[in-house]
């Protein structure tokens, strides 16, 4: 009825811990499984790092089965202390309500619902805000032994740390996450949470507190964990010099995003097309033999930067991408905005030539910009041929430089030789 996606998560990486494997194999082949995971508003986008639950997801509703996300509008309040060394910084409701609306236009874009197979997204203030203390502590820690809680790993590396230690806040985070779970599986018929590596401890504990408050007889709940994904050099996938690789367009440009990809070291990107693409593994094992035979073509790593940018942007978004890093390389450079150019070009030279004057000749541009220190010298670049306006050769030492020429309205790429770029601004 359904397709093995437990054999296909196996198969591309996207697994790590599995409760009860052989069971839930049984029941994702006899009936449509509804899963959760859940996304605590830290902030208003998710960026790469936090991509592969959403993977899995997206995996689970191709293949027929029911995916739940779970916004933390109060556990984003409590802050998890999962593979943290120190306390969380509280928010303010007001900041949660903002980050909770990024991301749930972002996680509706990413899991687009079907007629068929809607995604749905809930908050989990909706049943968590109408808990009193006294309902919390009979109903949920006295189902929860505090020898188990301290057996987890969040809390026991934070208990080794004598001078940070854990609040009872942080402490009672797992509890809370456990309860989602619990509530979803009685009111919505979820078997299956989801979430990462560091997630495991609290996704059992929510397993056995279901186990524990369920009568007798009452199918199981399964768990299952995702591993943290870390590059060939042991660096956490996801950051850049600059910071992390955000799927807000506004945070991370398109373009941006789409280099990140495509600059992905040769032995990463193998591993990378299996857990981000849905591409097939005999498509992925073809790209693999092209890169092992021709890796200067670097065919993977565009097929990998095209799928995802398609994904998280579009495939506008990922055609304008793909034309403009070609544009360092003799491209087109025709319809390309003012943004994208000058984050191509940001950091070549660059000269500004006001609207107020007159425009210069070729001549006197490649002097102005610096290309070469004498009219001689630039009358012999263009009667080499090694000049190019916007990536198209000079037609001689008498081209004149027109309005028309401004890409955008404002910028002119000026060219000397294969590499050497300069960037008019036509303020």
């Amino acid at each position: 009825m359904t397709s093995p996606i437990l054999d296909i998560l196996e198969q591309r990486s996207l697994m790590q811990d599995c409760s009860n494997r052989a069971e839930l194999a049984a029941l994702f082949a006899s009936e449509p499984v509804t899963a959760y995971c859940g996304f605590d508003p830290t902030a208003d986008s998710l960026h790469v790092g936090h991509l592969l639950p959403v993977v899995v997801l997206r995996w689970l509703q191709h293949c027929g089965h029911r995916p739940i996300v779970v916004l933390g509008s109060v556990t984003g309040m409590i802050g998890d202390p999962s593979g943290k060394s120190e306390e969380r910084k509280l928010l303010d409701e007001s900041l949660i309500a903002q980050y909770k609306r990024g991301l749930s236009a972002q996680l509706g874009k990413l899991l687009p619902s079907t007629a068929n197979n809607p995604v749905q997204v809930v908050e989990n203030g909706e049943w968590l805000s109408k808990l009193s203390m006294v309902e919390y502590l009979r109903d949920v820690g006295k189902h929860v032994t505090v020898n188990a809680m301290l057996a987890k790993d969040s809390v026991r590396t934070r208990l080794e740390n004598r001078e940070q230690g854990i609040s009872y806040t942080e402490f009672s985070y797992m509890l809370l996450q456990s309860y989602d779970f619990y509530h979803l599986y009685t009111a919505k018929g979820c078997r299956l949470q989801l979430g990462g590596s560091d997630q495991w401890g609290n996704i059992t504990l929510g397993i056995d507190l279901i186990r524990r408050k369920s009568p007798e007889g009452s199918p199981p709940a399964y768990g299952l964990s995702i591993p943290l994904l870390l590059s060939s050099a042991g660096t956490k996938f996801g950051k850049t010099e600059a910071g992390a690789v955000w799927l807000d367009p506004q945070r991370t440009s398109p373009y941006k995003f789409y280099q990140y990809f495509l600059n992905t070291r040769d032995d990463d990107v193998v591993r990378l097309l299996k857990v981000f693409t849905m591409l097939p593994l005999e498509q992925i094992a073809a790209l693999e033999a092209n890169l092992v035979a021709k890796p200067e073509e670097r065919g993977a790593q565009r097929a990998l930067a095209r799928e995802v940018t398609t994904w998280i942007h579009s495939a506008t978004e990922a055609e304008k991408a793909e034309r403009a890093s070609s544009v360092l390389f003799g491209g087109d450079v025709t319809g390309l905005d003012r943004g994208t150019l000058l984050e191509i070009f940001g950091d070549v030279p660059s000269v500004d030539l006001p609207k107020s004057e007159a425009l210069p000749n070729l001549v006197e541009l490649l002097v102005k910009a610096g290309a070469t220190d004498s009219k001689g010298g630039a009358k012999r670049l263009i009667e080499g041929g090694g000049v190019y306006l916007n990536n198209i050769r000079a037609t001689g030492a008498q081209q004149t430089v027109e309005e028309k020429d401004f890409l955008d309205g404002s910028l002119l790429i000026l060219r000397s030789g294969k590499k050497n770029y300069f960037l008019v601004n036509r303020a």
